[in-house]
Order: C-alpha cells, then structure tokens, then sequence
C-alpha cells in the first residue's frame, strides 16, 4: 500500500446497495475514508464537487448518469482520481474509459486482492498527471512530457527491475534534487547522461 493510502477519502457510487456496502467495508478495513456514498451519477457529481475526495469510485452502468459521463465531468475539473467498476459484459467500454481520462478498472465480481491495486494506480495515475500539469501548462508540452517520462518509467523498470511507483519517484526525487523538470531528468535518463545506479538517492 502507498504511503497515502490510509488517508485516502473516498466517494463511492455504485447502484447495488450490497456491492456498496462490500466496498465501504474493504475500503475501511484498509484504512481509506468512506466520505459519501450515493447510487445515481448525478448526486456523485455533486458530491465530488463539494467534497472533493481523492478518489471516486464509479460503476460504468448508473441511474441519472453513467460512470463514464460522471468520470468525463470529474476528470475535466481535475476534482479527483477515478475507478470505474465494469460488469464483465461491458468490457469493451473499458476503452472508452481511458479515452474519459480513467486510468483504472476493476470487473465485478472483484477481490480485495483485486480492488485495492487498482485504487493505488488510479491514485498514483491522478497524482502523475497533477505534478506534470503544474510543470507543464502546454497541452502538446505535456503529452511530450508523459511520453518521454513513460519511456524513462519503462527503462527503470526493466533495466533496474524498479515497480512503476518506484520509478515514478526515482524520476520526481532526481527532478527535486537537481531543481530539473522531470521531462529533462527523462531525457538524460533515456539518453544514458544520468546513471541510475549511481544517483545518490
């Protein structure tokens, strides 16, 4: 679990009062916070506007509102990191999740095994892309900067056997302490000028 999992608040919304109750139960037997539960997209909205939670969870099929137009709106506004729950007959609109922004799903019936990898990578996705928004406010600038910070990600991951979490941060403590933007630690990382295996972190 990440550091910041424990303190997590999170919204949840989710149509089958039993399915809700199973997650409000997983999530604080794992520490999260359970902020406000709701079962139709529209109240979610509202909820996640006024509360701002660091994670909504969304299933894809809702009354008032879908998951993916709740996530579309919640997404937008830069409110919190989404998880959409998918039925395993509606996995072909798990893409159209991730065109929504949506880094993470889960398909029911799930694990705890399986729910709580998921809120860490939606959580860690969302935080990915705040830090890289603040560093960069070009929008071709930006998605230059995911791509190249994703390769950076992938050669730690392989050459240095790092979890993507691990090498996320290696990549944001290089930046900090070398006051560069992590799209240039990338870049040297990639282009052999920065050894990871002699940093100092």
């Amino acid at each position: 679990m990440t550091e910041a999992a424990p303190h997590a608040r999170v919204l949840i919304a989710e149509d089958e009062a039993i399915i809700r109750l199973d997650l409000k139960e997983i999530l604080l037997e794992e520490g999260y916070d359970v902020v406000a539960e709701t079962n139709n997209g529209k109240d979610a909205i509202e909820l996640a506007k006024e509360l701002v939670p660091d994670l909504c969870i969304l299933d894809i099929k809702m009354p008032g509102l879908d998951g993916l137009s709740v996530a579309r709106e919640v997404l937008g506004s830069r409110l919190c990191a989404v998880l959409i729950l998918t039925a395993f007959s509606q996995r072909d609109l798990v893409q159209t999740a991730r065109e929504a922004g949506v880094y993470a799903y889960i398909v029911k019936p799930f694990q705890k095994t399986d729910l709580i990898p998921a809120i860490e990578l939606a959580l860690g996705r969302f935080a990915e892309m705040k830090m890289l928004e603040e560093e960069v406010s070009d929008l071709n600038a930006r998605l230059e900067a995911r791509k190249l910070i994703d390769r950076a990600k992938g050669m730690l991951m392989d050459v240095q056997r790092m979890g993507e979490n691990e090498a996320f941060r290696f990549i944001q403590q290089s930046a900090m302490r070398d006051r560069l933007t992590m799209k240039v630690v990338a870049e040297r990382l990639l282009s052999g000028e920065i050894d990871p295996t002699d940093s100092g972190l």
